[in-house]
C-alpha cells in the first residue's frame, strides 16, 4: 500500500468515525489534530514521493486535516448546544454550600487603626527594606561601633557581610527619610523587625513596630505630649490619661516611656496593669541633635520628636492575649475570634 492509499484511508476514517460523547471527541482531536497527530507521520513520507506528485500529495494531506477540523468544530458545537439545553433537576431543599469567610489578622487590625489615627493629624506612611546596613540601623542613630547601647538590641547579622543586619527597629526608615527629604515632615514607619531573643509567651524573634518622626522648626516636647495624648484618647477612649516617665534611648534626648491609664480596669488595678492602674505603651523623646547632624539636617534650625511602639504589645493589651506566639502560629481557631473585630 503506497502513501497515497494510506492517506485516502485516513480521509475515509475521518468521514466515517462516529463521535457520540465528549470523550470520543477528545480522542478524535488527539488522533487527527493533536501535537503528535497521525498526519505528521504521513507527511514525513513526502521525501519518498516523486517530485512531480509532491503537490498532489500535499493537497490530499491538507484535505484530511481540513475534514478533521470541520468535523471536530461541528461536533463540539453540537455537544455544547445539547449541554446548554439539558434540564438539570435542582433540589431546593438541599443545604447550601458552607462558605468560610476570612478575617483580618489582629495585628493588621491594630496596625491599620494606629496609622489611621496619625494620618488624621498629618502623618504619612514610609516603608523600606528589612535587611539593613550598620549605618542606617545603628551608627546614624547615635550608636557607633562598640557603643554599649547596641547591647540593648540583640541583633541578627548576615554571615556573608557582618555590616548587614536584619533591622532591629524601623528607625532605619526614619534615617533614610531624613537623608533623602528636606524638613518639614511627619512620617510613620510601620514594619517587621527582628531581634535575637528567646521565643516565649512574652517575646519573639520577630515582631512589628510603628515608629513616628516629626521634624520642623521649633518642635518642642509639648508638641510630642500633645500628639501622644491625642493618640491615646483616640485609640483607647476619651477618658484615657497618659503618664510620662524618664527613660533612655541613644537617639533621643530627653527620652521617656509613656503609660496610659489601664483601659481594662479604668485605673483601679487589675492583673493586666499589675494592679498599678497604668499600662506602658511606647517609648519616645526629642531627636538627638547628633542624629540630625548625621542626616545632614541643621540642628540649630530644626528640632523634632520621635516615638515607637510594638504592635504586638498593643494588640495583646487591647484583646487581652496572654501569649505572643498565638499571633504568628496561624491557628484558625484563634484567628476566627477576630472576624467581628474592626
Amino acid at each position: 500500500m503506497d502513501i497515497f492509499e494510506k492517506t485516502a484511508l485516513l480521509l475515509n476514517e475521518v468521514n466515517d468515525t462516529e463521535i457520540t460523547s465528549p470523550d470520543a471527541l477528545e480522542k478524535f482531536r488527539i488522533r487527527f489534530l493533536g501535537t503528535k497527530n497521525i498526519l505528521k507521520d504521513i507527511f514525513i513520507e513526502i521525501k519518498n514521493v516523486p517530485n512531480e506528485r509532491k503537490k498532489e500529495f500535499g493537497q490530499i494531506v491538507n484535505s484530511v486535516k481540513q475534514a478533521a477540523e470541520e468535523k471536530f468544530a461541528a461536533t463540539q458545537e453540537k455537544f455544547q448546544e445539547s449541554g446548554s439545553k439539558t434540564d438539570v433537576a435542582i433540589d431546593l431543599t438541599l443545604p447550601g454550600d458552607i462558605t468560610t469567610t476570612g478575617a483580618r489578622h489582629p495585628i493588621q487590625l491594630v496596625r491599620n487603626k494606629i496609622i489611621d489615627i496619625f494620618k488624621r493629624i498629618g502623618f504619612t506612611v514610609e516603608e523600606d527594606r528589612e535587611i539593613e546596613d550598620d549605618w542606617h540601623n545603628f551608627t546614624a542613630l547615635n550608636m557607633p561601633e562598640d557603643h554599649p547601647a547596641r547591647d540593648m538590641q540583640d541583633t541578627f547579622f548576615v554571615n556573608i557581610n557582618p555590616d548587614v543586619v536584619l533591622r532591629t527597629h524601623t528607625s532605619s526608615v526614619q534615617v533614610r527619610v531624613m537623608e533623602q527629604q528636606k524638613p518639614p515632615f511627619r512620617i510613620l514607619s510601620p514594619g517587621r523587625v527582628y531581634r535575637n531573643e528567646t521565643i516565649s509567651a512574652r517575646s519573639h524573634c520577630f515582631f512589628h513596630q510603628i515608629e513616628g518622626l516629626y521634624i520642623d522648626e521649633n518642635v518642642s516636647f509639648a508638641d510630642l505630649l500633645q500628639t501622644l495624648d491625642f493618640f491615646a484618647k483616640e485609640f483607647f477612649g476619651p477618658d484615657i490619661k497618659i503618664k510620662v516617665r524618664p527613660s533612655y534611648f541613644p537617639f533621643t534626648e530627653p527620652s521617656a516611656e509613656v503609660d496610659v491609664t489601664c483601659f481594662i480596669c479604668g485605673g483601679e488595678g487589675c492583673n493586666v496593669c499589675k494592679y498599678s492602674g497604668w499600662v506602658e505603651i511606647l517609648g519616645c523623646g526629642m531627636v538627638d541633635p547628633k542624629v540630625l547632624e548625621n542626616c545632614n539636617i541643621d540642628p540649630k534650625k530644626y528640632s523634632g520628636f520621635a516615638f515607637g511602639m510594638g504592635v504586638e504589645r498593643i494588640t495583646m493589651l487591647k484583646y487581652q492575649i496572654k501569649d505572643i506566639r498565638l499571633l504568628s502560629e496561624n491557628d484558625t481557631r484563634f484567628l476566627e475570634q477576630f472576624k467581628a473585630a474592626r
